[in-house]
């Protein structure tokens, strides 16, 4: 009979094996869409296990596990591989040997942790039933993002699994410790190219330019009463521009200025409104100063929701496996994550694996120079995982 016990006593075996896993892919990142020695090195552990598995996107892996008693169910689990293009500021013997790439995300902690999960339940095939599908996914740091085009190929059938769960890092939360939401979690994302056409010239005598500057600084302010006018306030929603480039001078009115941001929010068709009215107030403003405006909105990840039934299963499984004062409630997170995709086509939960600890500095931000985990963390996000596809597929 399967029961936490014996699923603890295999990940504490094997924990030593998942950091070396962790620390292998740390060391050796790659970009979105170019994850070709993470897919190899993952590919060789599955056959060393006698994993069955298919390429996918390219650089994904699509392993299954069935196990030996009869059963129709399926489950997937997911984890990302990519890593970011950031310098790593760590001091670590596993640090990045790639200058400029780094896992600042726990893309690492994610792929490793599914290769421990799938190490535990193929060890355990002649005691359950069901299928688990093992996704091991490319790009979820850029778009279009991995699981759309892994959902374009079929990743979610044949076979069909009636659930995915996924988890994600989070040094906010102490290692040891995991968190859970039900319902909307996650905010969609739209990228916002925007381009503002002037006339440049001399700045000592503007009265003969069309000043793209100005315009663009009308319109970044202007655009933030989207969200605090149009926006119910009961939604949330987040409009930022972080690029603004205009390549004049102290004395010089450049031709062009370029603007790039991010709009999030939790809902659909305000997302698709809000757009709409974005779009026609920068197109407005710059006309009615002399300009023009190309607004190019590259459409992002929708938002993540986490099925209502499934994420307190999942809950109530991780606090009986870990304890219930090491299960903690999530808050709406405005970041965003191609996940997302899954949990719009069939039953999703993902939920947060805490990795901070302060003591071990491990609180930096992902996305952050020195962004790194307590490994501690690698004892319970295998086995957990493997816990919950287990009792989910009924066993």
């Amino acid at each position: 009979m399967i029961n936490k016990d014996k699923i603890q006593a295999i990940s504490k075996d094997i924990f030593e094996q998942v950091v070396g896993y962790r620390q292998h892919i740390h060391a050796n990142p790659e970009l979105s869409f170019h994850e070709y020695k993470t897919s190899a090195y993952i590919k060789g552990h599955l056959t060393e296990w006698g994993i069955p598995f298919s390429d996918m996107a390219n650089t994904g892996v699509v392993g299954l596990i069935t196990g030996d008693l009869p059963s129709d169910q399926i489950i997937a689990l997911r984890a990302d591989m990519d890593a970011l293009p950031i310098l790593e500021a760590n001091e670590k013997p596993y640090v990045s040997k790639t200058p400029g790439v780094m896992h600042a995300c726990g893309h690492d902690v994610h792929s490793s942790s599914l290769l421990g999960t799938a190490y535990i339940l193929n060890s355990l095939k002649a005691e359950f039933g069901g299928t688990v599908k093992l996704i091991f996914q490319p790009a979820e740091e850029v778009l279009p993002g991995g699981a759309s085009i892994m959902i374009k190929e079929g990743v979610l059938e044949n076979p069909k699994p009636q659930s995915i769960v996924g988890q994600h890092v989070m040094p906010l939360i102490d290692a040891g410790k995991v968190g859970f939401r039900s319902g909307i979690y996650m905010a969609s994302t739209d990228e916002l190219y925007v381009t503002v056409h002037g006339k440049g010239g001399h700045g000592a005598q503007p009265h003969q330019n069309i000043d793209p500057v100005l315009i663009a600084s009308h319109i970044i302010i202007a655009l933030q009463q989207i969200v605090s006018r149009n926006a119910d306030p009961r939604l949330p929603s987040v409009l930022s521009f972080g690029k603004v480039q205009a390549n004049g001078a102290t004395n010089i009115i450049p031709n062009e200025v370029k603007l790039e941001g991010t709009f999030r929010t939790l809902n659909e068709d305000w997302r698709k409104e809000a757009k709409r009215l974005m779009k026609k107030m920068a197109e407005g403003i710059a006309e009615s100063m002399g300009g023009s405006c190309e607004f190019r909105i590259m459409d992002g990840y929708p938002f993540l929701i986490n099925e209502e039934k499934l994420t307190a299963n999942a809950r109530a499984l991780a606090e009986d496996y870990l304890g219930k004062e090491n299960v903690v409630d999530l808050d709406i997170w405005m970041a965003a994550e191609d996940f997302a995709y899954y949990s719009q086509v069939t039953d999703a939960c993902f939920y947060r694996l805490g990795t901070g600890n302060k003591e071990k500095n491990t609180t930096y931000s992902v996305h952050t120079p020195n962004f790194d985990i307590d490994e501690d963390a690698l004892q319970i996000s295998t086995g957990l995982m493997a816990y919950i596809a287990l009792k989910q597929l009924g066993n």
